[in-house]
C-alpha cells in the first residue's frame, strides 16, 4: 500500500468543494468522503442524474450503498476499473491511497467530456497521436537489423571451455 500523501489529499477537497460550488464539512480526508454523500452529489454535478438516491443519514450499510452508487457511477463515466477503489477502502480505512488515487482518476477523465467545463484536477490528459507510413517507408525499415532481434555483431560463445564443467568453488 502506497503511503499516503496529505498535499494530494487536500488538493482533492479542494477540487471537489470547486466542482460543488460549496464549503466541505470540516474533519479529515476520510471523514469527509467515508459515508459517500460528497462523492455522489459529486458524479451528480459532473454527470447529473448519475445516483438517483443519496442515502443522507443511515445504518453502515445504507451509506456503504452511497459508496457503491459512486464507484458504478464514475466507471459509467469512463473511470479505468482498475482505479476505482473498493467500499471497504474508504469506509473501513483499509487503503485511503487508493480513493485518492480513482479521485485523481476521475478528475482528469472530466477532459474528455466537453459537457463538464468545471476544474479539472491532475496532469492534461494525453491526445491521440496517429502515424501514417506509406509503403515505401515500412518496406526501407525491413532491411535493418534490429538489435531487438537478437543481432549481436558475430559474437558467440564459441570458445567457452565450460559447458559441461563442473563449478569449482
Amino acid at each position: 500500500m502506497a503511503p499516503r500523501n496529505k498535499e494530494q489529499e487536500a488538493e482533492v477537497l479542494q477540487w471537489i468543494s470547486d466542482v460543488l460550488g460549496e464549503k466541505l464539512p470540516p474533519g479529515p480526508y476520510e471523514d469527509v468522503l467515508k459515508d459517500g454523500v460528497v462523492l455522489c452529489k459529486l458524479i451528480n454535478k459532473m454527470a447529473p442524474g448519475s445516483v438517483k438516491k443519496i442515502q443522507e443519514r443511515g445504518t453502515n450499510f445504507q451509506l456503504m450503498e452511497n459508496i457503491q452508487r459512486f464507484q458504478a457511477a464514475i466507471k459509467k463515466y469512463g473511470v479505468p476499473e482498475e482505479e476505482i477503489f473498493q467500499t471497504a477502502d474508504l469506509f473501513e480505512r483499509r487503503n485511503i491511497p487508493q480513493v485518492t488515487l480513482c479521485l485523481y482518476s476521475l478528475g482528469r477523465i472530466t477532459q474528455k467530456h466537453p459537457e463538464f467545463n468545471g476544474p479539472t484536477l491532475g496532469p492534461k490528459m494525453a491526445d491521440k497521436n496517429e502515424r501514417n507510413f506509406s509503403d515505401e517507408q515500412l518496406r526501407a525499415h525491413h532491411g535493418e537489423l534490429n538489435l531487438q532481434m537478437g543481432y549481436n555483431k558475430g559474437a558467440s560463445q564459441a570458445g567457452l571451455g565450460s559447458f559441461g564443467n563442473s563449478r569449482h568453488m
